[in-house]
């Protein structure tokens, strides 16, 4: 159908603007046959009468309630078609996605406590799960030293999955670790042999549960169990020395491998 003026219908730029939305919109929507302006000027121009509106309206309202495209155009093309159906179909997805997207707020939620605590558990749980001797204030400690690297980062989103239980299994893999150094101490096993090259391997493998640990950087955390009192004194317990012990096989090991402990860094 033609007209000779513009009067009797609204252009698509005319009626982007009155929908609120972009002409890009209305001629992807024509282009896909979901809805076209039925009149066309002398000049060639497309014009979108009053009932085409009304179906622009509706497809606009279906688009805002989060119906797929290939909907809008079944519920506008199917008029003797209840669309309370379709909606309430519609409003049952939306809230299934709400669900999911509370879950990943919540785990969201999780992943900033896990960065700003390093352990989600209270002090109580803590005491419980690493004896009497843990020291909350020692993730705090390596929050403040490392909160800005990656390795940091990856020990959160382990940690912040982690609950009682699976830090039980963390605890007593390095419980028995730390036996298992301890004894060797007691067998004078010589930091770089074969056996201490395996226990400093082993003791490498174990922070896997927190984050990759590098060469170097155990040389770095071997270093600070040295020089931090309360890190001696865990070590100290289960061996006089076993600090400074691990530390040796560590360097050791790390030789090894090419590294330099004199010039190791946390990297």
């Amino acid at each position: 159908m033609s007209t000779s003026g513009e009067a009797a219908g609204m252009t698509v730029g005319q009626a982007a603007s009155r929908l609120g939305v972009t002409v890009r919109t209305l001629h992807h929507w024509d282009g896909i046959g979901l809805a076209s302006p039925s009149l066309r000027t002398h000049g060639g121009y497309r014009l979108y009468t009053a009932a085409d509106i009304a179906r622009l309206q509706r497809a606009v309202v279906y688009r805002e309630l989060g119906l797929p495209l290939g909907t809008i155009g079944e519920l506008l093309r199917a008029r003797a078609v209840d669309p309370t159906v379709a909606l309430r179909t519609q409003r049952q997805q939306v809230r299934e996605r709400i669900a999911r997207l509370n879950d990943m707020a919540e785990g969201l939620d999780r992943m900033i406590r896990a960065h700003e605590q390093g352990i989600l558990l209270t002090a109580e749980q803590q005491a419980a799960v690493f004896g009497p001797d843990w020291q909350p204030e020692w993730v705090l400690r390596a929050q403040e030293r490392w909160g800005d690297t990656p390795q940091w980062a990856q020990y959160a989103e382990r940690a912040a999955t982690r609950g009682p239980d699976d830090w039980k299994a963390v605890a007593e893999a390095n419980s028995a670790l730390e036996s298992e150094l301890a004894r060797a101490m007691r067998d004078g096993v010589l930091p770089g042999s074969a056996e201490a090259n395996r226990l400093a391997e082993q003791h490498r493998e174990a922070f896997n549960a927190y984050f990759h640990l590098t060469h170097e950087m155990q040389v770095c955390l071997g270093h600070m169990y040295q020089e931090d009192p309360g890190f001696t004194a865990h070590y100290d317990r289960a061996q006089p020395g076993l600090a400074a012990w691990l530390s040796r096989i560590i360097d050791a090991n790390a030789q090894a491998h090419g590294i330099d402990p004199r010039t190791a860094t946390w990297h």
